[in-house]
């Protein structure tokens, strides 16, 4: 959304139907939207987001404070950037060394493990599709916050406090920490499209609080990790994650939200036979599960063999022996790398068609994986590049195009939703790329095992290096099922775009339940834009 300077806001009053208040529910009582909360400003509800840019950041955050509680903003720090950010970027390096030192698994067997922990991320509409229509004790929100940080707490201490801990127990502390950060992830995606339903002028600004919160928790925790399991060692920095998930349990305490005195239990499986069924008939469209494969196979092909890398990087003899700073220092670059692949779309590349971005993408990313060739071939010390500049580049350039992939088949994605159930098969087209970067996990731990990479081998690295980017070529040849068309334009057929009178039912049925699924779809679509780059960031710190 643009911003205009103050010269540029129209003193009238009059509004469009496209303006009007929507209702929304407080405490079970219907309130027009505006009609409190605004008189501070003395300005209508449409201009706050104007204005607010205009402001202080201090004042910025008065103003989300009072026009959606106190409590929702700190969720959303809380959630975003102190357990997603700063947790995940500090869970990102200490992990690496706890599979290494702690459990010292082959760096193939690492890379399996890490494909499993990310599978609570893969079933993310399930989380979505729980938090939305089954209450506890009368809240919809507030019991999944609790449960989802107690659960982290227990996983993280359990990491933490058992120096012989057995590795299935270790995966499996480890899969239930991963599924605490995403039910939180879900709980608190539901709260920001609650209050944007709610205050449509204000959708922007939260979704920067959720980007801006991420960015800065990510690059603090990638600066300090290092430094925390060099003194503190991997076991305890994990045991200092406890935090974040106790901190979660508060929002849970804290968050503002109605308590609903009864539910129609039995009418549970109606909505989901109702959503299902619409969700299959859209599948079946080639419009859409055409571009789905290509989604899938992109980013499976793309072998992720971090783990090996990871282990080269520290390694005394074969590789540069990074110490633990200087890992985390490296991630930290790669972050920013990553917000500037953000910047760099916005601003440039949005407006190309969808498949010509995404062949020049493809093949920039297979080019790119050949500074990974250089560096273990150590060509570039014979061009008298020092390893820790030529990583720092390489991590950033690396990040940055992969970022620059991700946003078209981002944008793709929120292109395929049908009316009615925007949310829901957003979610569900998010799996689906989330599968195929753990098949691409998964075929990157079996391509380490096949060339014996191992803990103190390298020799066959090279190898698995220059087979990893061969194959991100391969689906160049499978481009003819992505639609010509530019980024702007619609994808499905025109039935599709429509909303007939089931799916108005259905969604004025959502309203009523507060259901984050409900956002109208060019809503959705914004919302789902700014906030890629706080889960792509989370799932690659898993991956």
């Amino acid at each position: 959304m643009e911003y205009v300077l103050p010269s540029q806001i129209s003193s009238s009053e009059h509004v469009t139907e496209d303006e009007k208040e929507p209702i929304v529910f407080i405490d079970g009582v219907p309130k027009e939207n505006g009609s409190y909360g605004h008189e501070f400003l003395g300005i209508r509800d449409s201009k706050v987001q104007q204005v607010a840019h205009l402001l202080s950041p201090l004042t910025w955050f008065r103003v989300l404070s009072n026009e959606t509680h106190w409590s929702f903003v700190f969720g959303v720090v809380v959630v975003y950037g102190i357990s997603q950010g700063f947790g995940g970027g500090t869970w990102k390096v200490a992990i690496e060394y706890y599979w290494k030192d702690v459990q010292k698994v082959q760096p193939s067997a690492a890379q399996f493990y890490q494909g499993i922990i990310s599978i609570p991320w893969i079933v993310k509409p399930l989380w979505g599709l729980l938090t939305d229509v089954l209450p506890m004790a009368g809240y919809r929100r507030k019991p999944y916050f609790i449960f989802a940080g107690l659960l982290g707490v227990f996983s993280m201490l359990t990491l933490s406090l058992h120096s012989k801990l057995h590795v299935v127990f270790a995966l499996l502390a480890m899969t239930a920490g991963s599924a605490s950060v995403a039910i939180a992830d879900v709980t608190i995606d539901a709260c920001v499209a609650q209050n944007s339903i709610a205050k449509p002028s204000l959708a922007a600004d939260m979704q920067s609080l959720c980007g801006l919160s991420a960015s800065i928790g990510a690059l603090i925790g990638f600066s300090l990790s290092g430094i925390l399991v060099h003194v503190m060692g991997s076991q305890a920095v994990i045991g200092l994650l406890s935090i974040p998930c106790l901190l979660t349990v508060s929002v849970g305490i804290l968050i503002k939200e109605p308590h609903t005195n009864s539910f129609a239990y039995n009418e549970v499986h109606k909505k989901f036979l109702q959503v299902g069924q619409s969700m299959w008939s859209t599948l079946k469209c080639p419009q859409v599960w055409r571009p789905c494969v290509y989604m899938y196979i992109t980013l499976a092909l793309s072998l992720n063999i971090q783990e090996g890398m990871f282990y080269w990087y520290t390694n005394p003899k074969a590789g540069p022996a990074f110490s633990q700073e200087t890992v985390g220092f490296i991630f930290s670059i790669g972050s920013i790398g990553s917000l500037l692949g953000v910047l760099l779309y916005q601003n440039l590349l949005k407006d190309f068609q969808f498949r010509s971005m995404l062949f020049w993408v493809q093949l920039l990313t297979s080019f790119v994986g050949m500074l990974d060739l250089v560096l273990v071939l150590r060509l570039n010390l014979k061009l008298g590049i020092p390893d820790y500049f030529f990583v720092v580049v390489d991590e950033c350039v690396s990040q940055l195009i992969g970022r620059i992939k991700w946003m078209p088949l981002l944008v793709l994605s929120s292109k395929l939703c049908p009316s009615g159930i925007e949310g829901t098969f957003f979610a569900l087209l998010m799996s689906i790329d989330n599968v195929g970067l753990l098949s691409s996990s998964w075929g990157g731990g079996l391509l380490l095992r096949l060339l014996n990479v191992t803990r103190t081998k390298f020799g066959n690295l090279w190898t698995a290096i220059l087979i990893r980017n061969i194959m991100r070529l391969l689906p160049l040849s499978l481009l003819f099922l992505v639609p010509k068309s530019n980024q702007n334009s619609n994808i499905l057929p025109p039935e599709m775009l429509m909303e007939n009178e089931s799916s108005t039912i259905l969604k004025k049925q959502m309203l009523n339940w507060h259901l984050w699924s409900t956002a109208p779809s060019g809503v959705y679509l914004f919302l789902e834009q700014m906030k890629s780059f706080v889960e792509y960031n989370w799932y690659e710190l898993l991956m």
